[in-house]
């Protein structure tokens, strides 16, 4: 399989850009929402 590619990297260049396009695609796919709601601390001093 290897040599194939070898005496073929037209092939090689096409297959490395569609599964690099299909990972940009998928990671636009991804929820946002996964993350959590943060809320920032707070302090209260008191004397």
């Amino acid at each position: 399989m290897a040599e194939f590619f070898v005496r073929r990297p037209i092939v090689a260049m096409v297959l490395a850009i569609i599964i690099v396009l299909l990972g940009l695609i998928s990671m636009s796919g991804l929820p946002v929402a996964q993350y959590p709601e943060i809320t920032p601390p707070t302090v209260n001093v008191s004397a």
